[in-house]
């Protein structure tokens, strides 16, 4: 497929940037002369805001792979594809549960849902929200936090300054790149990540992309601390 003019040319300047005000990402970049930062998500069913909220919950202190587990059997409890949130809601919790999700995330979710369903949330409201904005709307139900909203961002609206300090793979992965001596805590991610600004989210990708696959490809779902 033929790349979009427009993408290419976005990512010509955020690399040029990124190039020029950090010299790790300049080598990371260097190293990775065909990478797309955006390629991982077509290993991934489509999502909304609602779908990439519910990846993300899913994902919430678990590995990749046991995320992927659990996804796949939620797919299948809904014929294949994730759930909107009428039908989330339509469904017993217990089934849920037997996906492999615990009973907080099914509360979080289901909260999140009903949100959705009775006009108190929008997600076309949502979506053209900025950033901090929808941080503020979604942190205020119990079970999303920063990490969850973060990854949302990155997933289903393609934001392009974003950044999640709060993850434990990014923070090894900037340990390793930047050659720390030490795991740096969320404070020195964000610190670090102020010169990647306005293109942390590929700069982040680029990271994850050093951390889970070395030579090249992007990363799959990280995990939360």
């Amino acid at each position: 497929m033929t790349e979009d003019p427009s993408r290419a040319a976005w990512l010509q300047q955020a690399r040029s940037y990124l190039r020029d005000a950090d010299p790790v990402l300049a080598r990371l970049i260097d190293d990775r002369p065909d990478f797309d930062p955006r390629a991982w998500m077509t290993q991934l069913p489509p999502m909304d805001l609602y779908g990439a909220l519910l990846f993300q919950i899913t994902g919430q202190q678990l590995s990749v792979p046991a995320t992927r587990r659990t996804l796949a059997r939620i797919q299948d409890l809904f014929g294949g594809h994730l759930p909107t949130p009428a039908e989330l809601l339509a469904v017993e919790p217990g089934k849920l549960r037997e996906a492999g999700l615990s009973w907080r995330k099914i509360g979080t979710l289901r909260d999140l849902a009903e949100r959705l369903s009775d006009g108190r949330l929008d997600q076309d409201v949502l979506s053209s929200l900025p950033d901090d904005d929808l941080m503020t709307e979604l942190t205020a139900i119990p079970g999303i936090g920063p990490w969850t909203v973060q990854g949302a961002l990155l997933i289903a609206l393609q934001r392009e300054d974003v950044v999640l300090p709060g993850d434990l793979a990014l923070r090894k992965a900037v340990q390793a790149a930047y050659q720390l001596d030490h795991l740096p805590s969320q404070d020195e991610v964000l610190a670090i990540a102020e010169k990647w600004r306005p293109y942390r989210s590929l700069a982040t990708s680029y990271l994850f992309s050093s951390a889970f696959e070395p030579a090249e490809a992007a990363p799959v779902a990280p995990r939360e601390t």
